[in-house]
């Protein structure tokens, strides 16, 4: 017997994935090849998947060298492997919401018709509808892969100091600006990406801001101590 299971059955919560395997061990279906071969498969499978649990939870340094090698071009020190965990963990956790999102939409779109909802909403409704969709297609913000990558790198450097989850992005026409508690008044930078050359906009204890210009994301870790040193007034 091995000393691993290759099949658990957990009846006040059952996994979708095991009910087939569990039907190969009925009677009428039950063949001694075929479950062998599954139990091999469900083993390793199983054991994969907890390890993949446990990268989403705390990512090995293994792990997140895997994919800091292959998109930055510098040296992996202390720092930046630390800052490289954190970005790896929040990608995973937004892929894996993604990736939820995407079958929730597909699930909602083949099951639901737009002609099977419209008779719902009476005129009036129907009216601000329109509306709502009009002025969101009359909006110039475009929020970009980039300005989302270097917000991460930001958090992962401001985490030093404060919770992520105080630190709020507020993209606009002009800029896609970093906030303290999605607060106007407490901007930590702005990044400037809307145009060929790239800056990092840094503010000084007055909160006036100064553009230092980046030719990649990866040159925000060269800014790490002034952008802690200019957060400290909210301390």
């Amino acid at each position: 017997m091995d000393e691993k299971s290759f099949l658990t059955l957990d009846l006040e919560d059952i996994d979708e994935h095991v009910v087939p395997e569990v039907l190969k061990l009925t009677k009428t279906s039950f063949d001694v090849e075929s479950v062998v071969d599954a139990a091999g498969e469900l083993k390793y499978l199983s054991q994969i998947k907890k390890l993949l649990a446990e990268q989403f939870g705390a990512p090995e340094e293994d792990f997140v060298r895997f994919f800091a090698s292959r998109i930055y071009d510098g040296v992996l020190t202390v720092r930046v492997k630390q800052s490289f965990t954190d970005i790896t963990k929040e990608a995973l956790n937004q892929f894996l919401n993604d990736s939820i999102n995407a079958r929730l939409k597909s699930a909602i779109g083949s099951s639901v018709s737009t002609s099977t909802i419209q008779p719902i909403f009476d005129n009036e409704q129907s009216t601000e509808n329109n509306e709502s969709a009009a002025n969101q297609e009359k909006s110039k913000v475009e929020t970009t892969i980039e300005e989302m990558e270097a917000f991460n790198v930001v958090k992962a450097i401001l985490r030093q100091k404060f919770d992520v989850s105080r630190i709020a992005p507020r993209d606009t026409q002009s800029y896609f600006g970093i906030l303290l508690d999605d607060n106007n008044r407490k901007p930590l930078c702005r990044l400037h990406f809307n145009a060929k050359q790239k800056y990092l906009g840094l503010f000084d204890d007055e909160k006036k801001e100064t553009r230092h210009p980046i030719s990649s994301i990866d040159e925000i870790f060269n800014f790490a101590d002034q952008l802690l040193a200019a957060t400290t007034v909210y301390e």
